[in-house]
């Protein structure tokens, strides 16, 4: 017996279906994919959450941290943290905003270039990046509810996905 706010039927298999008889079979298919895609973007997105809610930070702002953290010197130029995480600036200058209010990051002048800013991890910041991810990895990544198998092909499929959005 399903779970009180589990659906009897999957959804987006009676779209499908529905799509079919309205006389789109040929993007059915397309629009199963692109709905299931869609939805599991909320499921994974929703548990990442959860899981950073705790230390006061989104995904978003989680990405910057970690983009951060690997870098070499533990700051970067706002421009390339944008490029790198395939965001406007506007989105980059609001997650800096915040991770700045919470005194996670900070801002400094690029010491050869007047007109970039540098985003600089500092030592809270790349404490909570590190006892997240640690969270990240035992309750979400480490078990994202799929076989290890069935991990590698989707990470696969969506890389030709992205590769072909000229994404990279």
């Amino acid at each position: 017996m399903p779970a009180p706010d589990q659906l009897p039927l999957d959804p987006v298999a009676e779209a499908r279906r529905h799509w079919a008889a309205h006389g789109w079979e040929a993007a059915a298919d397309g629009m199963a994919a692109v709905t299931s895609l869609m939805r599991a973007q909320q499921i994974a997105l929703a548990r990442v959450e959860s899981v950073l809610r705790p230390y006061g930070v989104t995904f978003a702002r989680y990405e910057v941290l970690m983009l951060l953290y690997f870098s070499r010197a533990g700051s970067l130029p706002m421009a390339k943290i944008g490029k790198r995480l395939q965001v406007h600036a506007t989105s980059v200058t609001n997650a800096v905003d915040r991770l700045e209010s919470a005194d996670l990051v900070r801002r400094t002048p690029h010491p050869t270039d007047r007109r970039a800013t540098l985003v600089e991890l500092l030592p809270k910041g790349r404490e909570l990046a590190a006892k997240a991810t640690e969270e990240l990895n035992d309750q979400v990544f480490a078990a994202p509810g799929l076989s290890p198998d069935n991990v590698a092909s989707l990470v696969e499929v969506l890389a030709q996905l992205r590769h072909g959005a000229g994404d990279f």
